[in-house]
């Protein structure tokens, strides 16, 4: 049965931001009318829409949609079943308007994965209670139907855990630097050139991008909360070549990876550089894909691969919603009602366990390694293995170590008393050693 709407004869959609995922809706929905109405009761129209610049060229005609230059109008336009928010930003306009459109009884799709990451367990309660939509598929990993699996594919399943690629421009830029041998500011440098960074890249390449989106998935995943502030987030800034060199010697590579899990001491949710077996299937994943991997008590294992960003994939993803929304298909935001959603604690900083990678840069003179080994022995960190390049007596050389399984508050302890060996001529540079398959 489809979703009521005031007019009967098409749902009718309001669209606030015309970057280059609203342009991209307007496309889609013109472009792809007729696949639309093979699927859905009733076209899907857009009837209104709000950017900042009227007189930008967009490429694609808007005289026929109403204007509202104040995007919160939207909410109360009377031709407006569906908001369609792609403004961004965790507050201002973009939140003003999905609690305005709530509250007007009107259904909301929005990529808005920062906003989510702060607000979305009190926006889906609003929604639920008013027998609304909040769907967000855009907002997590672009073309990749990831909500729709976990939520629905995958909903007779108990998650074990979920963890995967989740920034585009970070994975662009560990691939280049792995494949051509370049330090990360040269081919950052590239990456704002070929429009894969922003000018400010700072919430791709030190993981905040990746953490909103891994707080959303990890509500979906284990019924909880939204907890953005649960996660531990590193970026990969401190990668150097001499890092993807090694790792491809150790049989690794190197990934900006999201992981979340659910302990017994709450969810361990982590962001960083790490690690991973170069026959994981998650190391093939190169370039600006994303993939997302889940773990089901009864499925096992699923991976989903696709492009995470990008006018196309990201309007496939809201235009996917409005059609769930035209067919009636009103689910729970999250995994289970938000009044239901558990709050879960974070699991304690430095409790997980695994082993790491540990690299530092030492003057070569007798006595050194045995000083960090006796350090490393001192914290019951045991180690795998060693690699280290010879090189004439005072010289900076660079030293790795990899350990057995140890836990991260006993690798800080370790570091931090590296910083005070004189022989030790820079912080050591750690990650961890994900044993994924």
């Amino acid at each position: 049965m489809a979703v009521e709407n005031a007019s009967g004869r098409a749902l009718r959609v309001g669209i606030a931001g015309l970057g280059t995922v609203g342009v991209g809706v307007v496309r889609l929905l013109e472009e792809n009318r007729d696949i639309l109405l093979q699927h859905c009761p009733w076209p899907i129209e857009v009837t209104a829409v709000s950017a900042r610049d009227r007189r930008k060229n967009r490429d694609v005609d808007l005289s026929k949609y109403d204007w509202c230059d104040d995007p919160v109008a939207l909410a109360d336009h009377p031709k407006v079943d569906v908001v369609v928010e792609v403004i961004g930003g965790a507050s201002g306009p973009a939140k003003a308007l999905i609690e305005k459109a709530i509250a007007n009884k009107k259904h909301v799709v929005t990529a808005n994965k920062a906003l989510l990451s702060a607000h979305g367990t009190a926006l889906a309660r609003s929604a639920e209670q008013a027998g609304l939509a909040l769907a967000y598929e855009a907002a997590v990993a672009g073309g990749i139907p990831i909500i729709k699996s976990m939520r629905e594919g995958l909903a007779a399943n108990r998650i074990e855990h979920v963890y995967g690629i989740l920034n585009g421009t970070c994975n662009y830029i560990l691939t280049q630097m792995r494949e051509t041998g370049r330090e990360f500011a040269d081919v950052l440098g590239e990456a704002q050139q070929l429009g894969y960074a922003e000018a400010d890249p700072s919430f791709d390449v030190d993981g905040i991008d990746a953490a909103h989106k891994l707080s959303i998935l990890t509500a979906v995943a284990f019924g909880c909360e939204v907890d953005f502030a649960g996660i531990r987030i590193s970026g990969i800034r401190n990668v150097s070549a001499m890092d993807i060199e090694y790792a491809t010697e150790l049989g690794y590579r190197i990934k900006l990876l999201g992981l979340s899990r659910l302990t017994e001491r709450g969810i361990e949710q982590r962001v960083h550089a790490c690690m991973v077996p170069q026959n994981a299937l998650i190391a093939k994943v190169d370039g600006v894909y994303n993939a997302v991997v889940t773990q089901g008590n009864f499925v096992g294992q699923n991976v989903a691969i696709g492009r995470g960003a990008g006018q196309g994939p990201t309007a496939s993803a809201v235009v996917s919603d409005l059609m769930d929304i035209a067919r009636g298909r009103i689910l729970p935001a999250f995994s289970a009602p938000a009044e239901t959603l558990k709050k879960i604690p974070a699991a304690p900083e430095g409790s997980h366990v695994g082993p790491f990678y540990l690299r530092m840069m030492v003057v070569d003179r007798p006595g050194v390694i045995a000083e960090v080994a006796a350090i490393m022995r001192d914290e019951n960190v045991s180690l795998e293995s060693m690699i280290q390049r010879s090189r004439s007596p005072g010289d900076r050389v660079p030293v790795v170590f990899t350990t057995h399984e140890t836990s991260q508050a006993q690798v800080t302890r370790v570091v931090e008393k590296l910083g005070k060996v004189s022989a030790v001529v820079e912080p050591p540079h750690v990650m961890s050693i994900e044993q994924l398959s």
